[in-house]
């Protein structure tokens, strides 16, 4: 391999790893713009374990939503540089969005930033975590293929839709509330939901990948995997709850001992299970 093929391959890498690091730097002043707490007190003081969590949530789907659109058609170095940049900071909006809708509509029954920098309280972190990396996916999907930025926004508005949707469900059918868990700081109760959230992300994500062809068709795809995962998600939560260990119930083991290893369990299956029902449909 002579330079000139060794300097193609590496320039592009060095300035995309450049143009990555001040995207995560962009991500980091955006979170700070748009929260009324200090990251780096909350990090850095107090140690805050529940900030880590939505951080850490919030820092991979930004790297999901730019690694998408490096898989996508090049047009040359310094067009794409400027259309990856430009996706990435319209996705880092995105999330952004995300959490208001958390806080508004997912979290509604108290105040997710009492909760996360009073209490630190880190289920709420582990929802969040959840709902950054849910949007991330649906994000990366909808921008993996040729489409408007109509398109985009559209089935980003659906998929926090289809978020809100499935957290009303899941407290329907989970046998315990998860609101009242929460209260109680239970990590264990919100990392099994942060799972869910992350595989209905991941069966949404299918859906709005790959070029936008049509409205009736792209849509009617979204809502087909957005009421598959309405309902398989639940009834394999219903299965995993009293199959995974016989004679026991893992919603026993979340709600009355607090097992974060039964929550682990959970949100584990339901991911695992997500990633094999995308490549069924």
């Amino acid at each position: 391999m002579d330079f000139a093929n060794v300097s193609e391959i590496l320039l592009p890498a060095v300035v995309y790893l450049v143009l990555f690091a001040v995207i995560f730097l962009a991500a980091k002043w955006a979170k700070d713009l748009f929260t009324s707490y200090s990251l780096n007190k909350e990090l850095a003081e107090h140690d805050n374990a529940s900030i880590a969590l939505t951080m850490s949530g919030y820092y991979i789907a930004v790297a999901l939503i730019f690694v998408s659109q490096l898989a996508g058609p090049s047009y040359g170095l310094t067009q794409d540089i400027f259309l990856v940049g430009g996706y990435s900071v319209l996705g880092i909006l995105l999330l952004n969005l995300s959490r208001w809708v958390n806080d508004k509509a997912i979290l509604r029954t108290f105040c997710n930033i009492e909760k996360l920098t009073k209490e630190q309280n880190n289920g709420v972190g582990a929802i969040q975590f959840g709902v950054y990396l849910a949007t991330g996916l649906v994000v990366s999907g909808a921008l993996s293929g040729q489409g408007s930025v109509l398109t985009f926004f559209v089935f980003f508005l659906l998929g926090q839709l289809s978020l809100v949707a499935f957290t009303i469900i899941y407290n329907l059918v989970a046998p315990y509330d998860l609101y009242a868990e929460l209260e109680k700081n239970n990590f264990a109760a919100a990392v099994g939901f942060s799972g869910a959230l992350i595989g209905l992300g991941i069966i949404v994500k299918n859906s709005v990948t790959g070029d936008f062809v049509a409205w009736n068709t792209d849509l009617l795809s979204f809502a087909g995997s957005a009421v598959l995962g309405f309902i398989f998600l639940p009834l394999l939560l219903r299965l995993v709850d009293r199959l995974v260990i016989p004679g026991k119930s893992l919603s026993h083991e979340i709600t009355h001992d607090q097992s974060v290893a039964a929550g682990l369990l959970v949100a584990s299956i339901v991911i695992s299970f997500s990633l094999v029902l995308v490549q069924l449909f």
